[in-house]
C-alpha cells in the first residue's frame, strides 16, 4: 500500500506545485527493486530447468512477492514518500509499552499450565512457511532442557531477539524521555527473554553503532581508542584464545541446534553444486532426519539462495546490500537517519547468516523504510 501510494504521488506530480513533488528515487533503491525482481526471473528458471510446472511457478511467485519483493518495495517507499523517521521511532516505543504491560502474562504463562499455542489466525488457509507464522504463541519450551523461550509476537525466537535488536537502536533515537524508557525496556527484554545468542552478540556489535559513528569525526574519540588498540596489540595472543574459547562456548550453548545448522548448509551447498548452480532447484525442500526434516537452507539466507535460487539468487541479494553498506558507510558520518541506516543494514546482514530474511520482512519492515530513507537522504534540505 505504502509503494502504490508512491505511484500514485508520481502519477499526479505535474498536477502539483514543484515544491510538493516527491524526488526520483535513488539509484541505490532503484538497484534494490531491479535485484529482487531478478530474483524472480531466476526462481522461474529454476522451475524451468526441473519442470516444476506451472502451479509450482503461481505458488512460488506469491512466496516471492511475500519476501524478496516486500524488501525492495518497503525501502522503496522509505526513499521516495516524505515520512518521518521520529514517527516510526515513536511508534516502536508505543509498541513497546503495550509489551512491558502483557509481559507478566508471558512470564507466567509456562509456570501455571497456559497452552503454549493460544491460537491459530485462520488467515492460514491463504498458505505460508508455516503454521507458527499464524499462531499466538505465550511460550515455547527448548527440546532437551524443557526451560522456557519466549518469541513475543515473533515466529520464533531468534526472530524476536532480531527485532528486540531494531526496537533498541530505534527507541535510543526517541527525543521524548518517557517513551524512550518504554521502548528501551521493551527491546531489551525481547532481547534477553528470545535467549537468543546472536541477539546477544547484536547487542555488543550493532546496537552501539549510531554512537560510535556520532563520535567518529571528534578527534577525542581517536585519542580513547589509541591506548584500546596498543593494549589489543599487546595482548593478542590471549585476546585471540579469549574468543576462541568464547566462539566454543557459544556454539555449545545449544550444541544441536548448532549441529543441525552446519549440517543444513553442508547440504545445501553439496547439493547446489553438483544439482543446481546457476539457478537453483527453484523450490524449498525439505531435510533428512538428520537435520529433523527442516527445509534444506533454512536458518541462512545465503545457503538459502544457493539452495532455491542459484549462485545468481546469491549476487541478486548480495550486490544491493554491498552497495548500500558502502553508500551508508560515508552516510553515516554527516547524519543521523544515514547512521541508523547503516545500523540497519549492517544488522540484516548479520541475521542473514541465521536466518531466512526473506521469510520474516513482514516484521523488520520498520528497519526497511529506514533503510530506504537514509539512502535517499542528501543532506539538511530535505525533511526526513
Amino acid at each position: 500500500m505504502l509503494s502504490l501510494l508512491a505511484l500514485y504521488l508520481y502519477y499526479i506530480a505535474p498536477s502539483l506545485p514543484v515544491a510538493k513533488r516527491i524526488a526520483a528515487p535513488h539509484w541505490s533503491v532503484s538497484l534494490w527493486l531491479i535485484a529482487m525482481l531478478a530474483m524472480l526471473v531466476i526462481l522461474v528458471a529454476g522451475h524451468l530447468n526441473f519442470s516444476l510446472g506451472t502451479g509450482a511457478i503461481i505458488k512460488s511467485t506469491i512466496g516471492w512477492a511475500k519476501g524478496w519483493l516486500l524488501i525492495a518495495l518497503f525501502i522503496f517507499a522509505g526513499a521516495v514518500l516524505p515520512i518521518r523517521a521520529e514517527i516510526i521511532y515513536r511508534a516502536i516505543c508505543r509498541t513497546g509499552k503495550y509489551t512491558i504491560i502483557l509481559l507478566p502474562l508471558f512470564l507466567v504463562a509456562p509456570f501455571v499450565g497456559l497452552p503454549e499455542i493460544l491460537w491459530v489466525s485462520p488467515l492460514k488457509i491463504f498458505g505460508g512457511s508455516g503454521p507458527e507464522y499464524f499462531a499466538t504463541i505465550l511460550y515455547t519450551l527448548e527440546p532437551g532442557s524443557g526451560t522456557p523461550r519466549w518469541q513475543f509476537f515473533a515466529p520464533w525466537s531468534p526472530a524476536a531477539g532480531m527485532i528486540g535488536l531494531i526496537y533498541l537502536v530505534c527507541a535510543f533515537q526517541e527525543k521524548d524521555r518517557g517513551w524512550r524508557y518504554w521502548g528501551i525496556a521493551a527491546a531489551l527484554v525481547m532481547i534477553i527473554l528470545s535467549q537468543s545468542r546472536l541477539a546477544l552478540v547484536g547487542l555488543v556489535m550493532i546496537a552501539p553503532i549510531p554512537l560510535l559513528f556520532g563520535q567518529i569525526t571528534r578527534p577525542l574519540m581517536w585519542f580513547a581508542i589509541l591506548p584500546v588498540v596498543l593494549l589489543a596489540g599487546w595482548f593478542a595472543v590471549d585476546i585471540i584464545e579469549a574468543l576462541n574459547l568464547a566462539k566454543s562456548e557459544f556454539s555449545g550453548a545449544r550444541a544441536d541446534s548448532t549441529r543441525v545448522r552446519e549440517t543444513l548448509g553442508r547440504i545445501a551447498v553439496e547439493r547446489w553444486q553438483g544439482e543446481a548452480f546457476w539457478f537453483g532447484h527453484g523450490v524449498v525442500e525439505r531435510g533428512p532426519h538428520l537435520v529433523e526434516y527442516m527445509p534444506i537452507g533454512s536458518h541462512h539466507s545465503w545457503y538459502g539462495l544457493l539452495f532455491v535460487k542459484g549462485i545468481l539468487g546469491l549476487f541478486a541479494l548480495a550486490i544491493p546490500m554491498i552497495v548500500s553498506l558502502g553508500l551508508l558507510l560515508r552516510s553515516a558520518l554527516t547524519s543521523d537517519i544515514g547512521r541508523i541506516g547503516l545500523a540497519m543494514t549492517m544488522l540484516l546482514l548479520m541475521y542473514s547468516f541465521g536466518e531466512n530474511l526473506e521469510s520474516l520482512a513482514y516484521l523488520y519492515w520498520p528497519a526497511l523504510l529506514l533503510i530506504g530513507m537514509a539512502l535517499q537522504y542528501r543532506g539538511p534540505a530535505k525533511s526526513i
